[in-house]
């Protein structure tokens, strides 16, 4: 399944793009695309945006301004969290296209936003086609990466990114090879390329470096690692303090450690909100730990308002779902439909559990397999291969699954980490 990662060329790769430029077409005036631009961010109170109207107006046939505006509008969307703005970003790409179809920096923005918005057959097909024409650019191969992993093509994705770090190695390949490393389980791996990622991070690109840290600190929760995991987010926010996704993985750092109220203080004093899908499960998760039954249900109908108004991916609401035993047909038809068209192990894992509470037990079986099938390090994952085998009447595979789950990071999620060591309990 897609996660943040995807968007890592779209961070730190962009600032190569704007020096490639763009082919000239028909005149068209720029007001259109600068009043949508104007309705996410204030131009007098965004240099970013000023600088690209600017650019817009001044050459107003020419896709260079389009562009700029595009890639300033994704690293907001980015820093702030807020994705929506993305489509600000594609209707600025498609201007781009319309002035020169084949201005090269358009089309790769093009078909990176098809990444943003789990369109992951359509990047593939723009990047192979990308691939044909520019066989050495390290770019496309990154767009290929990522539109691999996606689909579940895990060798594939492999050999792209070996070939974008032969190619160009720098911060945005390490990181795709640390994230393919993670997926592979190689714990240690992923941490040295992450590591290499921020360091060779353009120092000027305080977004790069602090997304890198970030992606830093999640693998090393993801292993239960919480004190390393922290002090890495922590570096981050000293970068970016307003980062959204740091603050966010600072809060579950917090209550995964039991100190709710430091948790829900870095969400509340966040100054833009932090009114994002997983703030509201996180903040849900909280409520519900602390006995506040009512405000849990009204943080999870906000996190249900918010995953339906995207226009992206929904398998965190099929889990929020399956995990609450609410909803379960609808959690399942989502599921199916996701691993119909992606082929990830978090696809299989979200249709497995979402089988699993519709006490489908050999289909959920077949499907966690599939999500097994890399010996990726995830808690999560391995938690439900165990209440499946469990459900199956497996009581040796059961105890090993949820004992790995609990061993790989005892804190794998608020409520269902509980769950996973109540089960283990019950085996002994």
């Amino acid at each position: 399944m897609w996660t943040a990662f995807s968007n890592i060329l779209i961070i730190v790769s962009y600032s190569l793009l704007l020096s490639f430029g763009g082919a000239c077409s028909t005149t068209e005036p720029y007001s259109r695309i600068a009043t949508a631009a104007e309705s996410v961010l204030n131009p007098e109170a965004d240099p970013g945006v000023a600088s690209a109207l600017k650019l817009i107006e001044t050459m107003p046939d020419s896709a260079a301004g389009y562009n700029q505006l595009a890639i300033h509008l994704i690293k907001t969307a980015r820093r702030t969290g807020d994705f929506s703005i993305n489509k600000k970003a594609e209707a600025a790409v498609a201007k781009a296209l319309e002035k020169a179809p084949g201005d090269i920096t358009a089309r790769k923005l093009h078909a990176s936003l098809q990444l943003t918005f789990h369109r992951f057959d359509k990047a593939l097909e723009l990047g192979t086609q990308l691939k044909k024409e520019f066989p050495k650019d390290a770019f496309v191969y990154g767009v290929l990466t990522d539109a691999n992993a996606e689909l579940g093509n895990y060798d594939e994705a492999r050999a792209n990114a070996q070939q974008m770090v032969d190619l160009r190695p720098d911060s945005s390949s390490y990181a795709r090879v640390a994230h393919i490393r993670s997926l592979f389980g190689d714990h240690p791996g992923a941490v040295e390329m992450y590591i290499a990622a921020a360091r060779t991070t353009d120092p000027a690109d305080k977004e790069a470096q602090s997304w890198c840290l970030l992606s830093l600190g999640k693998e090393y929760f993801k292993v239960g690692k919480l004190d390393l995991a922290e002090n890495v987010i922590d570096e981050s926010l000293s970068i970016s303090p307003g980062y959204q996704l740091a603050l966010l993985e600072k809060s579950r750092i917090r209550a995964s450690q039991g100190d709710y109220d430091a948790a829900i203080m870095i969400l509340d004093n966040d100054k833009n909100g932090l009114l994002t899908l997983q703030s509201y499960i996180l903040r849900g998760d909280i409520a519900s730990k602390q006995g506040r039954t009512g405000d849990a249900d009204a943080e999870y109908h906000r996190a249900e308002e918010a995953a339906l108004s995207l226009d992206g991916d929904l398998h965190p609401l099929a889990l929020l779902w399956a995990d609450h035993d609410v909803r379960l047909d609808e959690a399942l038809d989502i599921a199916e439909k996701d691993f119909a068209s992606i082929k990830d192990i978090y696809a299989a894992d979200t249709l497995s559990w979402c089988l699993y509470k519709k006490e489908r037990y050999l289909e959920a079986e077949t499907a966690v397999k599939q999500a097994l099938r890399l010996k990726t390090n995830d808690a999560k994952i391995l938690y439900h291969a165990g209440m499946i085998a469990k459900a199956l009447g497996n009581k040796k595979a059961a105890r090993e699954y949820l004992q790995s789950a609990i061993k790989t990071n005892p804190k794998f999620d608020l409520l269902q980490a509980e769950v996973a060591e109540n089960a283990l309990r019950s085996l002994r």
